[in-house]
C-alpha cells in the first residue's frame, strides 16, 4: 500500500468547504493536530462554535474525501469549537473582561415574548456547549431572574459583582438587586450608569456569548449599549401581526444608525402548535417576520410557534429548551440558537453582518 502523507490528507481536505464562510477548512485553519500512522488518520476539526449547525455535514465530508485517499485504512476525527471574538474595535469601545461576543435581544415593542426567546437563547446555546452569559438589561420589568427560577441576591469578590448561576448561564439582573414589588423610577443617566456597571463591573469567566434581553422599544438601554460596550450584533424578536412589524421595522432602523449589526430576525407565536392533536392554526397571522426580514435583507433565524407549556415553563422557571426539549417551540429555538451563533462566526470574520449606514 502507498504511504499516507500529510499533504495528499490536507489537499483532500481542501474540498471540504465551511458554506457559511466559502472557504475550504484547511485555508480557515480548522484542521489540526494531524497525525498519520501507516493507513491511520486522525485529526481534528475546530469550528468557531460548538452551535455549529453544518458540524456533522463537515465531519462526514471530511471522513469521506480522506478515506478516498490510496493507503487509508481508517479516519478518527475529533470535532471541537474555538469561538472568535467579535469586538469589532473600529468602533473604538473597549471589550468586556471575560467576554467574547455580546449579542443584544430586542423588540420594537413589548408582549412579543422578548424575554421568553432570549432566556431559551441563552440556555440553548449553554447545552449546545457553548459558554453563556445573560444580562437582564430590561431595568424597569427586570423578568429573566422569575423565568430561571431564580431568588438570590449578587454577590462581590471584593472587587467585582459575582454573577449568579443558573443551568449553565451566568446571569445578572436588577431583579436581584430589589423586592419583587419595587418600581425602578430613574432617568437615563442613572440607567446609563446601571447597564454599564453589569458590563463592566461584573466578573463575567470566560464567555462565548454574553446574551442581552434588553427592554422593548428604542430607549435609553439601546443607545447606552451602543455608547458603551462592542456588540456583536442584535437579534430582533416579532410577532406576525402588522402592529408588531411596524415597530420592528423602527427597532432595526435604530440599531444600523447605532452601528450595531442585524443578526436577524425571529417571528414568535408564528402559530399556535396544539400540543394534544399537533393541528396548528395562525392567531396572529403568518409569514410578516420572514417577509420583513427579506425586505430589509437581514437573516431569518426561524418560527417558534405559540406552545401553552412556554408560558407555564416561564413562570415555573424552567425554559421550555429544558422542560419540553422535543417540542415544537423547542426545537425551533435549539434551531435559532444555531443560527444567532452561525450569524456571529460570520460576523468575526466579515466584522459585520449588514452595512453599517445610516437609514432615513
Amino acid at each position: 500500500m502507498p504511504a499516507v502523507s500529510e499533504s495528499a490528507v490536507l489537499d483532500a481536505l481542501r474540498a471540504v468547504k465551511d458554506p457559511d464562510l466559502h472557504k475550504d477548512i484547511v485555508a480557515l485553519g480548522f484542521v489540526k493536530n494531524l497525525a498519520i500512522d501507516g493507513g491511520r488518520v486522525a485529526f481534528t476539526i475546530e469550528l468557531t462554535t460548538p452551535a455549529c449547525p453544518v458540524k456533522d455535514l463537515m465531519r462526514d465530508q471530511a471522513r469521506s474525501a480522506v478515506t478516498a485517499l490510496a493507503g487509508v485504512s481508517s479516519v478518527e476525527i475529533e470535532m471541537t469549537a474555538s469561538v472568535r471574538a467579535n469586538a469589532r474595535p473600529e468602533l473604538g469601545r473597549a471589550p468586556v473582561d471575560g467576554v467574547k461576543n455580546i449579542i443584544a435581544v430586542g423588540a420594537g415593542k413589548g408582549g412579543v415574548g422578548k424575554t421568553t426567546v432570549a432566556v431559551n437563547l441563552a440556555v440553548a446555546l449553554a447545552k449546545l456547549g457553548s459558554r453563556v452569559g445573560l444580562l437582564d438589561g430590561d431595568m424597569y420589568g427586570p423578568n429573566v431572574p422569575i423565568m430561571l427560577g431564580l431568588r438570590t441576591r449578587l454577590e462581590t469578590d471584593g472587587k467585582k459583582i459575582v454573577p449568579a448561576e443558573r443551568y449553565g448561564v451566568q446571569v445578572i439582573s436588577m431583579g436581584f438587586l430589589t423586592e419583587d414589588d419595587a418600581p425602578v423610577i430613574w432617568r437615563g443617566p442613572m440607567l446609563h450608569g446601571a447597564i454599564t456597571q453589569f458590563f463592566r463591573d461584573a466578573a463575567w469567566t470566560n464567555l462565548d456569548y454574553l446574551i442581552v434581553d434588553l427592554p422593548p422599544g428604542t430607549g435609553d438601554v439601546a443607545l447606552s449599549l451602543s455608547q458603551s460596550v462592542p456588540v456583536a450584533g442584535a437579534v430582533l424578536v416579532t410577532t406576525p401581526q402588522s402592529v408588531a412589524l411596524a415597530d420592528t421595522r423602527r427597532a432595526i432602523h435604530m440599531y444600523r444608525k447605532l452601528n450595531i449589526p442585524a443578526l436577524g430576525l425571529i417571528e414568535n407565536m408564528s402559530h399556535f402548535a396544539c400540543p394534544g392533536c399537533g393541528h396548528e392554526t395562525d392567531l396572529f397571522g403568518r409569514g410578516g417576520g420572514e417577509r420583513l426580514a427579506q425586505e430589509l435583507t437581514i437573516p431569518f433565524l426561524g418560527n417558534i410557534p405559540l406552545y401553552e407549556p412556554v408560558r407555564r415553563g416561564g413562570d415555573e422557571g424552567v425554559p421550555i429548551v429544558l422542560g419540553h426539549p422535543d417540542s415544537p417551540p423547542a426545537r425551533a429555538l435549539f434551531s435559532v440558537a444555531e443560527r444567532v451563533a452561525q450569524q456571529v462566526s460570520i460576523a468575526s470574520y466579515s466584522r459585520r453582518t449588514i452595512p453599517l449606514q445610516q437609514v432615513n
